[in-house]
Formats: C-alpha cells, sequence, structure tokens
C-alpha cells in the first residue's frame, strides 16, 4: 500500500470521538504506570556508579529540573488543546499538519519500543524471581523468555482496548504496590543510618568536587528515566474537563516522580555506601531495590521488591501499549492507515489498534530471541532486547519532546492564539521551553554521539523519525487531511493558514468532503 493510498482511505464512519468519561486518576495512573518508577528505580541507577559515583542523587535532581522544563510546555498546550494523539495534535494544531504527523510519528516509534522492551524486561524480572525462590540452587529452575514472551503478549491482548477505566485501576494497583515497597526500603534505610561506615552522606547532592562533564552525561540516563510522564495527553479525549485534568495528570506525575526518584536514589546510594566498595556493589546489582531489600529487612521482602519490578515491567508494557494504540487511532481516524485502526469497540476503546501494537511487539521479540540479536554484552538476551528497544524508543520521544518545546514558544507568541490564551505569561512561556529545547538536544547528542554500527539502538531512533519526516513532506494527500481533520477536531477552523499555507483546506472544501 502506497502513502497516496492511505491518504486515499477515508476515515471510518464509525470513528467517533472517545466519550469523556475517565477521572483524574485514570489520566495520573497512565503516565505513572507509563513512567514506571519501580522499574527505574530498581535498574536505572547501575550504570550511573562507575559514571558519577556518589553523585547519582545530584544527577536524578538535575534531572528533574530538566524534565519539569518539557512538562511545562506540555501543560501550557493541554491547557487549550487535547488530542487522542498527544503530540500529534497538540504540534499539529499549533505549528501545522505536517509538523504533528512528524512528531506524532515520533512519539508513535517511541512507546511502540517501549512497549516492546518492557515485555522483554518483565521476562527477565520473571525469571529473577523464580531465582529468588529458589535460595541456594546453584543452577535454579528458569523459564524460556520467549515463552514467557508469547504468555504474556497474550494477556496482554485480551486485555487491549478494554474500558480504560479498568485497566488504569490495574495499573495503579501494580505501581501502588511497588511504590508502597519503595518506601518501606527507604524508610529502613535510613533507620539503619546507610551503610557502615559512610552512613548518611549528604555530599551525594552537592557539587563539591563533581566531574561536571561526567554529571551532565550521567543526566540522559535519569532524564530518560522520567520519559512517559506525558502518557496521559494521549487520554485527552477520554478525561472530563481536560483542559484542567491533563495538566493537573501532568503535574501530578512529575512531583511525586521527582520527589521519588531522589528521595529513592539518595537512599539506595547511602544503602550501598558511598565508598568504593559500596558503589562498585551498587553498579553490579541486577536489582538494586531486591539486593537492598535482602540487606536491610530480609530475604523475604527481596523476593517482593523483585515481584512488584515484575508486575511493573508488564504493567508499563500494557500503559505503553494503550498509548500507542491511541495514537495508532488517531492516525486512521484521520486518514492515514487502515480506516479499521480509527474504530473505537463498544467500551469505547481502539481495540484492534492496541492488539496491533501487542501483536508487533511480540513478533519483535520471538524474531529476536530466534536470531540472538542484538548482542549488547548484559549477559541476558532479554535485557539485551529491552536495553536496545527502549533506547530506540527513548531518542524517538526526545525528538517528539523538542517539537512541543517549539510548539509551546509559537503558542504563546503567534497572534492566531492569542485569543485562546490572552497573551499572558509570554516571558515564561518563551523561556522555559526554550531551556527545555536545549536540555533535550544535550539528551539527544549524548545518546547518540558514541553509537557504533549503523544499527545502533540510538541511531535507530534516528532513523524512524527521518522516516516521518519523509512521509509528512513527501505525501501532500495525508498532510491535507490531516490538517482538515485536526481543524474539526481541535476547533480550530482553518488551521494551517498562517503556518503551512500549502496545505490549508478552506472550511467551504472542508464540507464538501
Amino acid at each position: 500500500m502506497t502513502s497516496n493510498d492511505l491518504a486515499d482511505s477515508p476515515p471510518s464512519d464509525h470513528a467517533a470521538a472517545p466519550k469523556r468519561k475517565l477521572p483524574l486518576w485514570a489520566a495520573l495512573a497512565l503516565s505513572l504506570a507509563t513512567v514506571g518508577p519501580t522499574l527505574a528505580m530498581a535498574g536505572n541507577g547501575q550504570g550511573l556508579a562507575g559514571s558519577v559515583g556518589k553523585s547519582i542523587p545530584l544527577v536524578f535532581v538535575i534531572g528533574a529540573v530538566g524534565v519539569a522544563l518539557v512538562g511545562y510546555g506540555f501543560m501550557r498546550l493541554t491547557r487549550h488543546l487535547n488530542h487522542a494523539g498527544s503530540a500529534y495534535g497538540l504540534i499539529g494544531g499549533t505549528i501545522g499538519p505536517r509538523a504533528g504527523f512528524f512528531s506524532g510519528f515520533a512519539m508513535l516509534g517511541a512507546y511502540v519500543g517501549f512497549s516492546t522492551g518492557t515485555l522483554a524486561l518483565a521476562a527477565a524480572f520473571l525469571n529473577a524471581l523464580l531465582a529468588g525462590l529458589q535460595p541456594g540452587v546453584a543452577h535454579p529452575f528458569q523459564l524460556p523468555w520467549p515463552a514467557v514472551i508469547v504468555v504474556g503478549g497474550v494477556v496482554s491482548f485480551l486485555m487491549a482496548g478494554r474500558d480504560v477505566a479498568l485497566i488504569a485501576k490495574v495499573l495503579l494497583a501494580i505501581e501502588g504496590v511497588g511504590i508502597v515497597a519503595m518506601i518501606v526500603l527507604v524508610v529502613a534505610i535510613f533507620v539503619h543510618g546507610g551503610a557502615k561506615p559512610t552512613g548518611f552522606d549528604f555530599s551525594t547532592l552537592s557539587l563539591s568536587g563533581v566531574n561536571v562533564s561526567a554529571v551532565l552525561s550521567g543526566v540522559v540516563a535519569a532524564f530518560l528515566s522520567y520519559a512517559g510522564f506525558e502518557a496521559c495527553a494521549s487520554l485527552g479525549e477520554e478525561t472530563n474537563d481536560p483542559k484542567r485534568n491533563i495538566p493537573r495528570a501532568l503535574f501530578g506525575t512529575l512531583l511525586l516522580i521527582s520527589v521519588l526518584f531522589i528521595v529513592v536514589m539518595f537512599a539506595q546510594t547511602i544503602g550501598f555506601g558511598t565508598n568504593a566498595a559500596g558503589l562498585k556493589a551498587f553498579a553490579n546489582s541486577s536489582n538494586t531495590l531486591g539486593d537492598l531489600g535482602d540487606t536491610y529487612i530480609g530475604t523475604w521482602f527481596g523476593v517482593i521488591a523483585v515481584f512488584t519490578a515484575t508486575c511493573a515491567a508488564f504493567g508499563c508494557h500494557m500503559a505503553t501499549a494503550a498509548t500507542s494504540g491511541r495514537m495508532l487511532y488517531a492516525f486512521a481516524r484521520d486518514g492515514f492507515g487502515p480506516a479499521a485502526l480509527g474504530v473505537l469497540d463498544a467500551k469505547g476503546g481502539p481495540r484492534r489498534s492496541t492488539r496491533l501494537v501487542v501483536v508487533f511487539t511480540m513478533l519483535a521479540l520471538v524474531v529476536s530471541a530466534a536470531t540472538g540479536w542484538p548482542v549488547l554484552g548484559t549477559g541476558s538476551a532479554a535485557i539485551d532486547a529491552y536495553t536496545y528497544f527502549a533506547t530506540a524508543g527513548a531518542v524517538s520521544l526526545m525528538i517528539a519532546y523538542f517539537m512541543v518545546e517549539v510548539a509551546a514558544v509559537l503558542f504563546v507568541n503567534h497572534q492566531r492564539f492569542r485569543p485562546m490564551h490572552g497573551g499572558g505569561g509570554r516571558v515564561l512561556g518563551t523561556l522555559l521551553p526554550t531551556l527545555g529545547g536545549i536540555v533535550i538536544a544535550l539528551v539527544i547528542w549524548f545518546n547518540v554521539k558514541d553509537s557504533t554500527g549503523a544499527a545502533a539502538d540510538g541511531l535507530v531512533g534516528l532513523y524512524w523519525c527521518l522516516l516521518g519526516l519523509v512521509l509528512a513532506f513527501a505525501a501532500s494527500k495525508i498532510a491535507r487531511r490531516v490538517g482538515a481533520q485536526l481543524a474539526r477536531e481541535l476547533d480550530l477552523p482553518g488551521l494551517g493558514k498562517e503556518l503551512d499555507p500549502v496545505h490549508h483546506v478552506p472550511a467551504a472544501e472542508e464540507g464538501t468532503r
């Protein structure tokens, strides 16, 4: 099927907008599960221990500031614009349909990558859990990870497209248990005073004696731990009072995970110890929450910690699949892709598009297992697959974030949008997203600068975005149809007239389609 064929596929007559029925907590739950704080805290600090030493908590403080700048751009836009396509709608409604299509394509690639990677990670954690249940066994029983992928994929397939409120409750329960476990562990470490002899070492939050270059490089890993906070934006058409509740969900997610990440990373760092031996143990840990739980509470708690991380990984897979499905639905509804994907099921969810994402993740991982690719040196094929797909997705997501920052600056400065926001807050509305764009550019650079080989994970993310850019400029019919559809969905008559005049569709023409 060619791009013109796709463009000629009209939106489905059944592609009605979702019903607005979701409460604030449901939007918050989707973002929280997509970030996966339990997952991030169990496995994202080890790589930093060797490069930044005891400054890991400082790295997460700087990362929180950087992601807050990005969050401001999303909050500024979602106060006035909401769309199932997230960045696709936000950017398409401000910069123009071509930019919206490109940004949505980048974000779609990101979440499909995350959904694929986290399903592989769930399989790896499940085997770690089985090993924990067989203490003292030299060669514990392990499940073939491709088999776990298939079973997990089937469960996800059956859950796909179901009532979002139900899925949100499941995701919130999964992540809630993990967060409670982390808090219990933090309290235990603080009560014990941390590892001896270093104890409470507040120099972990100080710039004194720190290698600034190493810390800034490390911020990349911390910044990516926050990725996914904006997932609730894809529920903009399903949430009650979205212009109020989506920004609240964004702010609530950022506030919660920022405090949680900084406190938990501080506890983990002093829990292992800030001397050379402690940092080496931190770097070599396969699951920091489980290892610290073993040390400070007991073996039973370590097993619980690994269990919660396993559930969190699978919850993150379901959340990112749900977000990807909504983006596919938004694309198909507007004429890009088979009309069948732009249909909502009886319960109001985009079941077909979400199931397509799940099937893709299963197939990608089964092929990965069968070919033994990629090999990244972690010693675990499942962890290698997670790292590869998640990193590729992260680079695509950073591109989408950058476009949101550009859109936020344009939104507060272009005369077209002044009636929507009254022209207020232009200084902050320009300065903060601009700083956010600079941070994102640095994050992208540090992700790809050391890439080796044409198939390096970071470069694959850029290739995907390049494909989206080519489609955005080559498929003029798609751009015209997208512009017309977004104009109706966002209630922005004449969308693209000033910014993308070639492909603007006059209101009279829209009425005749």
